[in-house]
């Protein structure tokens, strides 16, 4: 199977700066580079071998790029039959979306065709956040926001050009879209290959990475739900942003108040939350249930993945889908020592965390 990374990021982000690392550095690594042609700024200027006949241009370091003329599914075929015909020699592929894209089409299309899916496997999807006018472009664009909700990592670029304390907020920001992508800072696309490729993130394992940050807060904001939303509301409605702005210092010195206080300024559409039991779930209405919330809510869900303790199975079931593509698997044996409880986590807009925790307790054995 050849490893697929997905890029994207809004415009000026970074992505073409990042990725010209990645196809600049000494990694031995063969890289077959998909660039959606509309994008900002294109990557053909020095670093390729031009030939301007052939759709496919190889590199002078044996990474070869090409732009999508039409359908995505068409060109990965293409590079796949190539790869086995011997015509072309790569490990790997990174598609580099525009700044405008939502990438979850894109992802979709790797569960969606079965030819792609026998060939090609998604490793993650990789957003760059650029720090300076991230808040205004999450506020303006749900296709920004969507970009940071897919994400199994996020990238912030040009973090020396805001304060410590935007930094801080932002991070907060992003943390409540999308608790399980590790957030990185990148320098001028100064990243470790190690940080880009083969982190799995599609695998279905029987880990769950959710940020500890994210999960304090939660247990924080738990005991006060309440009170927190109807400031939320009230807030979001009589506040003006530039008053906003001069709340966050006030807030950060009531230590987690400054995260909810934070959250409801932005009241984004994409949002996140955590479920977890320690009680067994019964399988069979459980699955009748995700079904129906996938049915319902499905091209709201961005990304949702869990391990599972299931009545009557030994093991740990593990499930993690992508709009309404959900799988699920047996994963490793529930250790003696390891306590055995229920984990899962949402992404998406606007969704109906009530309905959907009710329903799941409704599920416990």
């Amino acid at each position: 199977m050849i490893p697929v990374t997905i890029l994207t990021g809004f415009l000026g982000s970074g992505k073409t700066t990042l990725l010209k690392r990645i196809l600049n550095e000494k990694h031995g690594m063969k890289i077959a580079v998909i660039e959606n042609e509309f994008g900002e700024e294109n990557i053909d200027n020095e670093i390729l071998v031009q030939d301007t006949s052939e759709q496919i241009i190889q590199m002078s370091n044996g990474c070869i790029c090409c732009t999508i003329r039409g359908d995505l599914s068409r060109v990965l075929g293409d590079l796949a039959a190539q790869k086995q015909s011997g015509k072309l020699d790569f490990d790997r592929v990174v598609i580099e979306t525009t700044g405008l894209a939502n990438p979850g089409p894109v992802a979709q299309t790797f569960f969606m065709d079965d030819q792609i899916a026998s060939e090609f496997l998604l490793d993650a999807i990789i957003t760059l956040v650029d720090a300076k006018h991230a808040n205004h472009q999450l506020d303006e664009h749900e296709v920004v926001q969507r970009q940071v909700g897919f994400a199994d990592r996020l990238f912030i670029t040009k973090a020396d050009l805001v304060d410590e304390q935007q930094l801080a907020d932002l991070r907060h920001r992003l943390l409540h879209m999308n608790p399980k992508a590790a957030i990185r800072m990148v320098n001028f696309g100064e990243a470790d290959i190690k940080e880009i490729f083969d982190l799995r993130g599609f695998n279905l394992n029987s880990k769950l990475e959710i940020d500890p940050d994210f999960l304090a807060e939660d247990e924080h904001a738990h005991s006060h739900a309440h009170a927190h939303d109807e400031h939320g509301h009230t807030h979001d409605e009589d506040h003006d942003h530039a008053s906003c702005d001069h709340d966050h210092g006030h807030c950060d010195h009531e230590g987690h108040d400054h995260a909810h206080h934070h959250h409801a300024h932005h009241d984004d559409k994409i949002k996140s939350f955590v479920y977890r039991n320690d009680r067994p779930f019964d399988p069979n209405k459980l699955e009748d249930f995700l079904g129906g919330i996938l049915q319902i809510y499905g091209e709201r869900l961005l990304r949702y993945k869990g391990v599972l303790y299931m009545k009557g199975v030994d093991r740990k079931v593990v499930f993690q889908g992508v709009h309404q593509m959900m799988g699920s698997d047996l994963a490793a044996k529930w250790q003696p020592v390891e306590k055995k409880t229920n984990k899962m986590v949402f992404i998406g807009i606007e969704l109906p965390q009530d309905l959907i925790t009710d329903g799941l307790d409704a599920c416990l054995a």
